[in-house]
């Protein structure tokens, strides 16, 4: 099948594209930044330059597809809602101009509440599955909460939460209910989604594991061999939260704050119907303590045949742990942050 994926860069896209070409498809995939050094797959597929917020880019790069992954989204910054929002709507588009038949989008979680009670990330994400449906295309959303895996942003916020504090502060409200899955899992399924053949909806997608976001935390670090106690309180104020978060993490501020809001609400599955449509039979989900050891396990000295779940050279800086400062380094930082926005 002649494939575009968009998003390749990123964290789920750079490991599915290696999975669409070992199972025999043509891939093209896109990039803003063309200066930027290719992929270690990159000789292995075309890629187009492409500016999702331009409409003829986008186009041009539909042409002669039979699919698309849309694989880009916002995390906070600026309007982002607006621009996913232009984003999504160019791709429709470019669908519509050169028949694409099929459109596969990750997405995340969204409990079934009223819009106004969702946060703002979760708002736009909700909004894209809808422009993105009104297509004619056969439009496969995959839901997913935390991925797991090195180099998930889920995963390195647990990861580098758990190193960096000795002692977890939950808020009250942060200690949700949460389905976390394997990126590998993820990655099947959105292969799955290439030969589904039914009408156009949303699967959510989770792992077999069902806990509180506390207990979560707690089965990384007994994993990780640390002691952490944990401390639930309460009235702690989300923006807090999302800027102490951010400060002592690596991974991206604006990004963290968009998935601490949304902590605010259960991320669970409603349902398992992923797991007949669109996983091979016999399929085996990956569960938490298999997820943790295959996410920390070192570097593969070649990439080409690695496990999906560790670290990949095309992972962000702040992956595999952050940059190595001390944890003391990060905590000053921290406190720095929420005196400086208060």
């Amino acid at each position: 099948m002649r494939i575009l994926v968009t998003g390749a860069t990123g964290y789920v896209g750079g490991r599915l594209v290696p999975l669409l070409l070992e199972r025999g498809h043509d891939v093209r995939t896109t990039t803003s930044h063309p200066d930027r050094e290719p992929s270690w797959w990159g000789d292995r597929v075309e890629t187009v330059v492409m500016d999702a917020l331009d409409p003829d880019q986008v186009a041009a790069a539909c042409k002669g597809m039979e699919a698309v992954y849309y694989l880009i989204h916002g995390m906070g910054g600026g309007d982002f809602a607006a621009t996913d929002r232009a984003a999504a709507s160019n791709l429709v588009e470019g669908v519509c101009a050169h028949g694409v038949e099929r459109v596969v989008y990750l997405s995340g979680v969204v409990p079934d509440v009223a819009d106004e009670q969702l946060s703002e990330h979760l708002r736009s994400r909700r909004e894209v599955e809808r422009i993105l449906t009104d297509s004619p295309a056969r439009v496969v959303i995959l839901r997913a909460a935390v991925l797991l895996g090195s180099g998930s942003t889920s995963f390195e916020i647990i990861r580098q939460v758990s190193e960096r504090l000795p002692v977890h502060t939950v808020p009250a409200w942060m200690d949700s209910l949460v389905q976390p899955i394997a990126v590998v899992d993820v990655l099947e399924a959105l292969v799955g989604a290439l030969a589904y053949s039914g009408p156009s909806r949303h699967f959510d997608v989770g792992g077999p594991d069902r806990l509180r976001y506390g207990a979560l935390l707690d089965a990384y670090t007994t994993h990780a061999g640390l002691r952490r106690p944990q401390v639930t309180v309460s009235l702690l104020p989300t923006a807090l939260v999302g800027t102490l978060v951010g400060s002592l993490t690596d991974v991206p501020r604006r990004t963290v704050e968009a998935l601490v809001e949304s902590l605010h609400h259960d991320m669970v599955a409603a349902d398992d119907d992923f797991v007949g449509a669109l996983l091979p039979p016999g399929h085996r989900l990956v569960g938490l303590e298999e997820s943790f050891r295959r996410a920390l396990a070192p570097p593969a000295g070649d990439p080409q045949g690695s496990d999906p779940m560790g670290p990949l050279p095309q992972d962000p800086a702040w992956a595999s742990g952050g940059d190595g400062r001390p944890a003391a380094a990060k905590v000053v930082d921290a406190v720095r942050d929420v005196l400086t926005d208060s």
